[in-house]
């Protein structure tokens, strides 16, 4: 199926009767657009906040303008490469019935592992070396303000996958990249069928909620729905406003809302500024809509 189809599905299959909303039904494992009967659990699902306490405002003003939720489902990669990762902590520990995941950059704030380049690369490629440096900087630069305000063993307690149910009874797998994954190209549109299943495998599990690739989409692979709640940072052209989802359920099914929040990206990079965070460059060049999905750059312009 072709890229630009499956990236916007998940926004026209079914418009909803709240402002702003998309939604898709869920019964058993067929989605369907339909009338919904009564509520009785209202989930947000967000992920990739990368330390945006501002574009995480907005989310959770437009949660509670919306009518709040019953509960959290936070998809990891919530601090690290941005500029206030204790303030978006102390948000996210706030929130009432949390439910919160790891992300690939907790792993590497907490192991000590690092994403690319390695030290083995920028010794066969010396041009990466700087690159190698800021990476090593920016890791340690929030994991300096974690550890000396008490949250590094807090954020080191939390699981990369968990497992919940609906009230209808379909089972729901929590994680960030994929099922038994915590780094890698994750759930993104250009990805066949074929190749979801496999990154699926033998899951038990109706539902499947990511996050990681800052792409929302929604995708029925076999008898598992797969659904990605994009980034509240940093999202990818056309749309850089923050993404989440809203799901709403009850005991004969669920249906699923992707929503989209401006907010004030300026503040956001002057908030980078004023922290003089060593990744600053990068983290404004995502929040200035200067980037592009890994899997296929051509997809929008870097600029």
């Amino acid at each position: 199926m072709h890229f630009l189809v499956l990236a916007s599905s998940f926004h026209a299959t079914c418009k909803s009767q709240r402002r702003g909303g998309d939604i898709l039904r869920q019964n058993s494992s067929v989605f369907s657009p339909g009338p919904f009967n009564r509520i009785l659990m209202r989930v947000a699902v967000f992920s990739d906040i990368h330390g945006n306490s501002i574009a995480l405002d907005a989310v959770l003003a437009d949660i509670t303008a919306r009518g709040g939720a019953d509960a959290y489902w936070v998809l990891g990669d919530l601090v690290a490469i941005g500029a206030e990762p204790v303030g978006t902590l102390e948000r996210l520990a706030a929130l009432p019935n949390p439910t919160f995941v790891q992300g690939n950059t907790e792993r590497y704030l907490l192991t000590g592992e690092r994403p690319y380049p390695s030290i083995q690369d920028a010794r066969s490629q010396p041009d990466l070396l700087p690159r190698l440096v800021e990476v090593a900087h920016s890791f340690a630069w929030t994991l300096g303000a974690l550890t000396s305000t008490g949250w590094r063993d807090w954020l080191a307690a939390v699981p990369i996958e968990q497992r919940t149910s609906l009230p209808d009874g379909t089972r729901v797998v929590l994680t960030h990249v994929a099922p038994g994954l915590n780094d890698g190209p994750g759930i993104h549109p250009g990805h066949s069928d074929e190749v979801l299943a496999g990154m699926l495998g033998d899951i038990e599990a109706e539902l499947v909620c990511v996050g990681h690739t800052h792409w929302p989409l929604q995708r029925q692979v076999g008898t598992v729905r797969l659904i990605n709640d994009g980034s509240v940072s940093n999202p990818w052209l056309p749309d850089l406003r923050a993404s989440y989802v809203l799901i709403e359920a009850d005991d004969s099914g669920y249906q699923v809302q992707l929503h989209r929040v401006d907010y004030d990206r300026i503040a956001a990079i002057e908030a980078v500024r004023r922290a003089h965070h060593p990744s600053g460059d990068f983290i404004i060049s995502w929040l200035s809509g200067e980037r592009a999905p890994w899997w296929n750059s051509k997809v929008w312009p870097a600029t």
